[in-house]
This record gives structure tokens, sequence and C-alpha cells, in this order.
């Protein structure tokens, strides 16, 4: 552990011991106390207006302000009031540290996105509805790249099938929770609760980016509710429809075919726009939200909530270029490279096989005449392939909740399913030549999951200042994952594969041969491969887990909790964990709080079992990469042993003040260290003897690399949350002001070598370190307008713009500069039900720093860009490459 490490946990924990150093006093003076004192504390929360917290503690008379661990809540409007369909994008927007990148040429990552919370990867962060964990989705995101890079091997849930308008409101707790929650809530939790109100809501939005008019967005969105002494019902849902933008070049190769051959440039894939797409993906949806209660006794009621949404999108590939030969292109250091077409467009494929029996023509070969297949005649201008997906979310919840005097029960029982369809279509899988298809499903991925749940507690009186919360409960989980083969061309080698000799015919029935036909392509579709039947089936996992704590206020100043949980799984074993915390109030305008614990994350089916095989550029270079199962001979022929579950201690301490009227501040410092991370390795070049020595390495084939699951570092995440809030009057109007800042670094503490130098950069620097919001919300009778000032810090990315030194060793990544953006909205209401809204994100318009020229990603003169038409980072950074974006909206209630 490094010394800085030591002293952060130190400070930490010193302000923790500090807390109940403070209340030895008052816990012997309070040996006396009525029980009676909790009472004001509700009465104060009635009397300020915040909203009673769920999450984090078993108590119903928690605050933000006296929670004992950091909590913000995010109410619907500020949810809603976000132009995007996708809640991802919102929360980005929201909490500064909350981090995702926009993915634009990123396989399946592009419709599965991988946010992050403090640095930490998405299956760190346990998300919840109405208290309920929210399960998987089917995609373990294993593409390489900044795109995913702080996520990178991780399997966490797809929050983008939740419809905004369907949120009550959002409470994230910032801080470590597994003794609390079960396995995943490393990083912190996210529950969303769901609306239970009667009415009427209809919401229509209009929107697109201020450059090239594109981006074109459309959502239509409602909320329909009815209440009564029964109970409630509420339905909500949500349409979306994103069109495509793009913020790159057209490839030099492009350029010079369309002037080389002007009668075809319109041949050029995505004509006029660039050959090859950088920029947001067109995507359309719709989703909902059912949730519903019926009373059974005065203290008891039976609830049901579901989700389901079905999402497509339609995703850029690379270009692959019909240009025959190379031609020079200039850089912008002076050098001349050579860059051309692929490889499969050089030359012809013989199709004639040789005549059955023949002596002089061998079995396997070709004849050399004119029978052959150019890939031209289907694709003149080249091609770039189109990956498309289609998601399918289903997950309910149904329960019964109640309670018997001092003792209440919660017992439920939550089934899902997430399904993703992967395919393509204006690609080819080259090694099958003229017989091959242009368009392929790859197969399906699905995740299940069953949970139950029981959770109990009880109110005792023990003489403190407020009764103790004592809570307990027991889980069952069970999932499962499932992959389907694709289709075989998408996976398999087809006759190009491999070489083969060649004849010419010397007379009638009479061969000579010529040579062979050495212009090999590896198996499967150019750009991604399915799965095949060798990785096709379905593995899973179980666990059970049983949890107690206990909750009180020793003082009137003094809460404390305690929480301790063991959790078995039936491949990963057991581990318990634990949670202590405390606050403790110094004086009406100041309370410092404490939290330690302990966490761990047990690896999914779909980390266990995923296979995928797929194409990237690295250096404007193609590269095969092949994702194989830790249990597999592939990826146990590199080293590979099976996943151990990850874990955690988390620290956390902080201050809450409330200076004056209207004004609190809350200050949170924090340490999340992590040990057996789950990860994808470096990558692995394949060899002729390694496929010598293991055939099933053919179907990555020479030159391509494999990469696998590993248990492969330990991190050390350190940071700080300031949050500032203030209620006043301007102009006679409600005035409310909020300033947000998180600072966050990671930093890799132990590696076992299997992850590369550029990994372990991003992981440090891939987010910006610095991150913070100022917002202001005005609203005077019809009108209100809210303003944000956004502020990013400087960030890195390593893996996509290395610098290198002499001997190739990534030492540093290309450093991103800080940015300010301003997002406003002007609202106005009308006849009481009419609200109509003007507004823009990024309304200067602010770009990232354009990517810098280096040897390893140089800039061509001829476009300015690198050579796949790159002139912004690829992962659109923590804001995009999207420029400014105006909308307007309409929303009518009733």
């Amino acid at each position: 552990m490094h010394k800085h490490s030591h002293e952060f946990r130190a400070a930490i924990l010193s302000s923790t011991a500090l807390i109940g150093l403070l209340a030895i006093p008052e816990a012997a003076l309070a040996q006396g106390t009525a029980p009676a004192a909790v009472q004001p504390q509700v009465a104060e929360t009635k009397e300020t207006g915040e909203e009673i917290i769920v999450l984090g503690t078993r108590r119903t008379d928690r605050t933000v302000t006296n929670s004992a661990s950091p909590i913000d809540v995010i109410s619907a409007a500020e949810l809603t009031s976000q132009p995007t369909g996708n809640i991802i994008d919102s929360l980005k927007n929201i909490i500064p540290s909350f981090f995702s990148s926009t993915n634009s040429i990123a396989d399946a990552s592009t419709i599965v996105r991988a946010p992050s919370l403090r640095g930490l990867p998405s299956d760190q962060v346990l998300v919840q509805l109405n208290g309920k964990r929210f399960n998987r989705s089917a995609l373990v995101q294993v593409y390489a790249g900044g795109d995913t890079g702080l996520s990178f091997g991780s399997q966490g849930s797809d929050m983008s099938s939740i419809p905004s308008i369907g949120i009550k409101s959002l409470q994230v707790l910032r801080d470590g929770a597994t003794a609390q929650y079960g396995s995943d809530a490393i990083a912190g939790v996210l529950n969303y609760g769901l609306r239970d109100d009667a009415g009427i809501e209809l919401e229509g939005r209009y929107g697109q980016n201020f450059d090239q008019q594109d981006g074109k967005s459309y959502q239509i969105s409602g909320d329909a509710g009815v209440r009564g002494d029964w109970g409630f019902i509420n339905l909500a849902g949500e349409y979306n429809d994103d069109g495509q933008s793009s913020r790159g070049a057209t490839r030099p190769t492009a350029v010079a075919f369309a002037a080389e051959n002007p009668s075809l440039a319109n041949q050029l894939p995505n004509y006029p726009l660039p050959a090859q797409i950088w920029g947001s993906s067109p995507s359309d949806g719709y989703k909902f939200l059912l949730n519903a209660a019926a009373n059974v006794t005065d203290n008891s009621k039976l609830y049901l909530f579901a989700n389901y949404a079905k999402k497509h999108v339609d995703a850029g590939f690379n270009f692959r270029s019909s240009l025959l030969g190379t031609r020079p292109f200039t850089r912008t250091d002076g050098i001349v490279d050579q860059l051309g077409g692929r490889s499969f467009f050089q030359v012809p494929y013989y199709q004639t096989q040789c005549p059955a029996g023949s002596a002089t023509c061998t079995a396997g070969g070709y004849v050399q005449d004119t029978n052959t297949f150019l890939l031209s005649s289907i694709y003149p201008g080249g091609f770039t392939p189109r990956f498309v997906g289609d998601s399918e979310q289903q997950f309910g919840t149904i329960g019964y909740k109640g309670g018997a005097g001092a003792l209440k029960y919660d017992l439920s029982a939550s089934l899902s399913k997430n399904t993703i369809k992967l395919g393509m279509y204006s690609s080819i899988s080259p090694s099958f030549g003229g017989s091959s298809q242009t368009s392929f499903q790859f197969g399906k991925q699905v995740q299940k999951e069953f949970d139950a749940n029981l959770d109990m507690t009880y109110d005792v009186q023990a003489g403190l200042a407020s009764p103790v919360t004592l809570s307990w409960g027991a889980e069952y989980r069970k999932e499962t994952f499932t992959q389907t083969a694709g289709d075989p061309q998408s996976y398999a080698a087809g006759p190009y594969a491999a070489p083969h000799p060649l004849f010419t015919q010397t007379s009638p029935g009479v061969y000579a041969p010529t040579g062979t036909f050495t212009d090999t392509y590896g198996p499967g579709s150019s750009g991604y491969a399915g799965t095949s039947p060798t990785y096709a089936g379905t593995d899973s996992e179980s666990s059970y887990g049983v949890y107690g704590g206990a909750e009180a206020d020793l003082t009137p100043a003094l809460s404390v909790g305690v929480t301790g949980r063991y959790e078995k799984y039936k491949l990963s074993g057991g581990a318990f964990v634990y949670k202590l915390n405390s606050i403790y109030k110094l004086s009406d305008a100041i309370s410092i709080r404490g939290t330690l614990g302990s966490g761990f994350h047990a690896p999914s089916p779909g980390q266990n079992n995923t296979q995928v095989l797929s194409t990237t550029f690295v250096a404007g270079q193609s590269l095969q990469i092949g994702t194989f199962p830790v249990t597999s001979a592939i990826a146990q022929f590199y080293g590979a042993v099976p996943l151990r579950p990850e874990k955690s201690k988390n620290y956390g301490a902080g201050l809450v003040l409330k200076p004056a009227s209207g004004l609190t501040v809350t200050i949170d410092a924090y340490e999340i260290d992590v040990t057996n991370r789950i990860f994808i390795s470096q990558n692995y070049t394949v060899t002729q003897a390694n496929i010598n020595a293991l055939p099933e390495l053919a179907s990555v084939g020479v030159g391509g690399a494999v990469q696998y699951f590993t248990n492969s570092f330990d991190t050390s995440t350190k940071g700080i949350d300031f949050v500032g809030t203030y209620r006043t009057r301007l102009a006679d109007g409600a005035l409310n002001l909020t300033l947000a800042y998180n600072y966050n670094k990671s930093k890799v503490t132990r590696t076992d070598g299997t992850i590369s130098d550029a990994q372990i950069i991003d992981i440090g620097g891939l987010a910006p370190n610095h991150r913070g919001t100022l917002s202001a919300a005005w609203n005077k009778g019809p009108f209100s307008i809210n303003a944000r000032e956004n502020y990013y810090g400087k960030w890195v990315d390593a893996e996509d713009y290395p610098f290198k030194d002499s001997t190739g060793k990534v030492i540093a990544g290309q450093e991103f500069g800080s940015k300010l953006t301003t997002d406003l909205d002007i609202s106005y209401t009308f006849a009481r039900r009419f609200t109509l809204t003007l507004g823009a994100l990024n309304i200067f318009n602010t770009y990232p720093d354009k990517i810098k020229a280096s040897p390893d990603n140089p800039i061509y003169t001829l476009t300015n860009s690198l050579s796949d038409g790159q002139i912004y980072p690829r992962s659109g950074g923590p804001f995009g490459t999207n420029g400014g974006f105006w909308y307007a909206k309409v929303k009518i209630k009733y």
C-alpha cells in the first residue's frame, strides 16, 4: 500500500473514530433518556420538507442531512428535464461522479453502454427499482478501447430501458453497501422509486444538433395513474427515435477512390457523408413501467411493478476500402505512408474446383481460369458493415409487505430476462468468396435472473434516544446466461481460409500446377463473428445470503448502525461482509459522519462463459480479437485460470453543514480499495506455431489476438464529493442554487502483468478527475428558468491514442483539456395544464480537443484526420462530440 493511500485512509478513519469519542459522554448521559426523543426528528423532517430516504438504512426517519451515508435525491423534474431518451445521459449531466462514454463505433457496447460511478465499473454499482435488485444486461463488455475502458469486462444493468417519466425520484447512495444489499454494491447504489400518483401526463419533444442539423431526436412519453382506498395503479411509457450524427472526415483512401473513379463515387458507403461515420448511431425503441399496489389490510399490501423495453440500434463500423494497390498519403509530420484497400479486394477468387478423380489436379485445389469472383462486383466502392442490435428487457416483481406493531416485513420475488440479438448487413464473410452472405445473424445472448427476498425490521425500546431498529433477512438468487449459435458463415471458415494449390489446364483433362493461392482470409464475417456451436449453451450460478443489522440514536446527537451479511455462491464460494456507519450532531449547524465496510462482487455466468470474435483497428491496421471463456482450451493455452470474486474495503468520512436558513452543504471523502478486479487481459498474438499446438486457434487466425477474463489487478480509488444547495428568493421568485463537485482518482496498486500499460493509465484518467456543476432553477408564477454550468477536468485516453517510448512501451496517452459547457431552458405554463419548454444543451457549442498527431496516431494532410477519419476522440469523452443540441418540449398534465 502506498504512503498517500495510508495517509488518506488514516484521515478518514480518524474522522470516523472522532464521532465515537465525542459520543462517549453523551451516551453516558443518555441511559435514562425516553425513547420518544425520536419524534422531534420526524417533526423536523415534516417541517423542512426533506424527502425520507429508503436507501442505505432500514429506518423510516432518515433524510439526506441526517443520513450516516452520503445520498443524493434526484427529483422527477430533474430527470425529465434532460432532453435525452437515455437515462444514462441524464445521470451523467446531473451526478458529477457518474461517467459514461457515447460509444461511436464500439461493437455491441454501442447498444448497451457501460457507465461508471466513482471511476468503478457498471457491475460494481447496484441498480434497484423500488428497492429491489434490477437485473443485468445480457451483454458483457468485451470491446477493447477507450469507450469501455472503465467497465471493460463488466456485466451491469442496462438502465436505458427505464423511462424517465415513470420515476418518482432517484436516490443515489455514494457508499459501499453490499452488507445491506448483496453482491455488486461496491461503488454505490442507484434506487429508482417509481411513480404512484394519480392523473395523466403527456410529453412530446423534438430536438437536433446545432451543427449539420443532424442527430434529430423525437420523444413521446406519458404517464397515467389512479388511486383509491384500495391502492393504486400507475403506468408510464416512452418512445424514442434518435438520428445519426457525423463528426469525422472520410478516410483518405475513400477520397483517393472518388478522385480516380468519379463515376463510382456515389457507390462509396454513406455517400455523401464520410464512408465511415464517427458520431452517434441511430436508434429507436419504447419502454414501459408499471407500478401497482392493492391494500389487503390496514397495515399490509400486495404490490407489483414491472419494466418492459425494446430497443433497436443500427451502428456503423470501419470502412473496407476497394482501392486497388496502395497510394502515397502525406502525414502532418512529413512522412509519406502507403495506404490501400483491403486485401480481399486486391485479387480474384478462383472458383473452379479440381474435377473429382483428376490425377493431375489435386483434390482441394482450384483451376486458375476465368471463372473468378471479384468482391468489387458487390461493393464497387468498398463497404462499411452496419452492426445492428435488438435488445428486449423484461422485469417483474411481486411482493407482500406490511407491519404488525413494531414488526415490519417485506416478502418479494423478482423474475427478469434480458435478450440481445446481434446481426450485421452490408458485409461479407471473406473466406467464403462469391458464395458469401452479405448479412448475418450472430446469435442471441440471454440473461435470466430470479431473486427471492425476505426483509424484516423490528423496533425495540432500549432506553436510548430512539428505538433500536433491528433488521434481518434472506435472499436467494439464480442467474442464467445463454448464448445461441449464429449463422454458420458468421463464424465458420470457408474454402478460402487456408492456402490451396492452383492449376491450369494444359490439355483436355490434364492440369499443371501454377503455384499456391495464399491470399487467405480469417473465418467469420468481416467485422464481427457470430457465436459458434462450440461456445453456445447455457450456464448458471446460484447463491443465497443472510444479513442482520441494528440502527439507533444512542443519544439525541449520535446515531449509529451496523450490518453484517454472509453470501454463498455455488461456483465462487462464500463471503462475509460488514458495514459500520455513524453520524454525530455537533450542533444544529454541524454534523460529522463516517462509514467503514467491506464488499464483494461475484463473477457472473456471463463473465465466466462469454465468447466473442470481432475486428478492431489499432494504428490503422485491422486486428481480429477473440475473447474466450476462462474454461476454454484457448484461454487456458495463454494462462487463464478460474475467476474469483472481487473484494473491497470502503472508508468514508464527511461533514453536513447547515450554517444558514436554506443553505445545506455536504462534504464527503472516501477511499475504495478493490482486490482481484475482474478485467480482460491484454492481447496475446496468435502465431502459426500456436495454431499447430492448438488447432482451435485457427478460428482466430495467424496475426489475430486472444484475450480472456482475469482477476488481474487491485485498485485504490480516493475522492471527495461536495454538494451545496441554497434556497432563496430573487425578483419575487423562488431561486434554488446547487453546486456539486467530485474529485475522483483511481490507481492500480497491483497487477499480475496480464493487463496492458495503456489500460492501467486509462483506469486512472479516462474519466475526468475533476467534475463539477453549478445549477440554478428560478420560477415565478407560470415562468421558470433552469441554467447549468458544467465543468469537465482534463482526461486521458492511452488505449486509443498511446504515446510510446523507444522500446514500444506505452508511457502515456493523449491528454484532452478541461472544458466548460452551458445548458439552459425556459418554460412557460399556460391554461394551467400546458407547459412549453425551449432549451439547449451545450449552448456555446463546445467540442472536446481534437486528436493530436503522434507516431502511433498520424494525421493525414488530405483529410486532417487519422487514417480512419477520426478528428475527435472516438469515445466522445465526458460530454460527447456532437456539440450543441437545441430542443422544444410540450407537456400536458391533468
